[in-house]
């Protein structure tokens, strides 16, 4: 065995010191974290909002807070990855600046159920309402619950103004002429108007850019859809 001696800042210090390694870990962790994240804030891919993204609508916005309190982020991601089969599967790949405007985000990991990033018009609306009451009755092999009950709830709007006041204060470009009007737009829906009309926007804008772009004019992908 060595006689020889090590300094206090060696790393002998700290494999015999595991107090001394819990600090060096988390500083270095936290140097290399900071170093990745920080420059994030200040790339446009991640902070502005990609061509053709706009803010949620009164409708869109509620339906996405049924989707969240109803446990779908749970069993759907909303992230395709960068892979060949996930794109032949779900459609191009998820990019940062599409969710800029979400607040949380929901990408998510679990997939019990499908991605559903690129979901928006790719079924008809009858379909959707379909699956949410009955999802067997379209898909068989489906493990999904039921959602009989969104079709009969009332859209409570009391205070959809007060949310959408607080997603412009963290930088949605929300107007006021939108927050006066959004009790109007939600008079008479139901949760499962809400509903379909989130899930019928998810992806649609990233879908039809290219297309506004060459000036082509736009079909919907869920045209006529039924199954």
């Amino acid at each position: 065995m060595s006689d020889k001696q090590h300094g206090f800042f060696s790393h002998q210090t700290l494999e015999k010191n595991i107090g001394w390694m819990i600090i060096a870990s988390v500083l270095v962790v936290s140097f290399a974290g900071l170093a990745q994240i920080i420059p994030l804030f200040f790339q446009h891919s991640t902070t502005q909002a990609a061509p053709g993204i706009e803010p949620l609508d009164a409708l869109r916005l509620m339906g996405r807070d049924v989707y969240i309190r109803e446990g779908c982020v749970g069993c759907h991601s909303q992230q395709v990855r960068m892979l060949r089969a996930e794109v032949q599967r779900y459609g191009p790949y998820s990019e940062a600046a599409e969710s800029v405007y979400d607040h949380p985000f929901l990408w998510g990991s679990k997939r019990t159920g499908p991605d559903l990033a690129r979901v928006g018009e790719r079924y008809s609306d009858a379909w959707q309402r379909t699956h949410l009451r009955d999802p067997r009755a379209v898909v068989p092999e489906s493990n999904m619950p039921a959602y009989p009950w969104l079709q009969h709830a009332a859209l409570d709007d009391s205070d959809v103004q007060a949310r959408m006041r607080a997603l412009r204060r963290l930088g949605v470009p929300y107007t006021d002429r939108q927050i006066a009007a959004a009790p109007g737009e939600l008079a008479g829906k139901t949760e499962e108007d809400a509903l379909v009309a989130y899930l019928q926007g998810l992806g649609v804008a990233m879908r039809r850019a290219p297309a506004a772009a060459a000036g082509a004019p736009h079909t919907p992908a869920g045209a006529g859809a039924g199954g």
